[in-house]
């Protein structure tokens, strides 16, 4: 995300948060942290600068400095486009929350979007919507499909792999961006925005969308976005037809914990959880594939890929 390049609105700070930008990357984050301290004294109302000052305590290890920045950043931007509040419960100062803000989720693809393949699928090795996409094929006999629902499509990674076994294909994200990104390909029958922490009456256009009328709902990783995934479950059961397909993906949280937030600010999913929602829906597990879904920090990230279905 580009907040870091957001102004204070004052000279003089930028230009000390500019040199605090540089200690830090040479390793000085103590140094880093005082200086962006002085930045703030001059712009207190900064909520980016704040958040900056966070991120150079916790390096520096000075953790109670870094809650009290965080919560500085919240102070002033209480719609939390900066994942402060993810912050505060990996330091342990708040409990995790069951799904993260909305507005940075959106925020952080919309900054995104412009660089999201690229940096996916060259740098990261980002391999969901392959591997999806073939587990759909040998677990559904190759089935073609009359409708398909892309629930978080992103910029259109898996609606491209999945578009020449679809009649109609239509695709669902938070972030408007991404969805331009998504249209420009020309993959997509119809796009729309939707929130897919919220339940379907509050999610946007998913509310008004006719139940039954997808035989395949798809949400390839995008579900690390969530923490709790009733919300998203109870979207998907309701847009499937009888006999109807479920595909996703979760990071394994390699633990029989519902799931858990990462240092990355996404969220692990056990299997035991996952399963525990698709039987709550009435869904049956079809197919599971474990599989490293993307590289991290050059380590890799440890994926679940489910099929579910819906009874005919």
């Amino acid at each position: 995300m580009s907040l870091n390049q957001l102004s204070s609105g004052d000279l003089i700070a930028d230009r000390r948060a500019d040199y605090a930008k540089m200690l830090a990357e040479s390793g000085d984050s103590l140094g880093a942290a005082e200086l962006m301290a002085q930045a703030l004294e001059l712009a207190p109302g900064w909520a980016a600068g704040w958040f900056r000052l966070a991120d150079y305590e916790e390096k520096s290890g000075r953790k109670e400095a870094a809650v009290a920045a965080l919560r500085a950043t919240l102070r002033l931007h209480p719609d939390d486009i900066f994942g402060a509040s993810l912050k505060l419960a990996l330091l342990g100062a708040e409990e995790t929350p069951e799904q993260p803000p909305s507005t940075y989720v959106e925020r952080l693809f919309d900054d995104y979007a412009d660089r999201f393949d690229h940096a996916l699928v060259e740098k990261l090795d980002y391999s969901v919507p392959e591997k999806l996409a073939g587990l759909i094929e040998r677990a559904s006999g190759g089935r073609h499909f009359r409708h398909v629902t892309d629930l978080g499509c992103g910029t259109g990674l898996f609606g491209e792999r999945i578009r020449g076994r679809a009649d109609f294909l239509e695709g669902f994200d938070l972030s408007a961006n991404m969805l331009a990104r998504a249209e420009a390909k020309a993959t997509y029958d119809r796009l729309g925005q939707a929130d897919l922490s919220l339940a379907p009456e509050s999610s946007g256009v998913l509310g008004d969308l006719p139940a039954e009328r997808a035989d395949l709902v798809s949400a390839a990783d995008v579900l690390m976005y969530l923490g709790n995934l009733e919300s998203a479950f109870v979207i998907a059961e309701r847009l499937l037809a009888p006999a109807g397909l479920f595909a996703f993906s979760v990071e394994d949280a390699a633990t029989d914990e519902g799931f858990v937030l990462r240092p990355s600010l996404r969220y692990a999913h056990s299997e035991r959880y996952v399963a525990s929602l698709l039987a709550d829906r009435g869904l049956s597990m079809l197919a599971l594939e474990r599989t490293v879904i993307r590289m991290d920090a050059g380590e890799p990230v440890a994926g679940i890929l489910f099929l579910a279905g819906k009874p005919g």
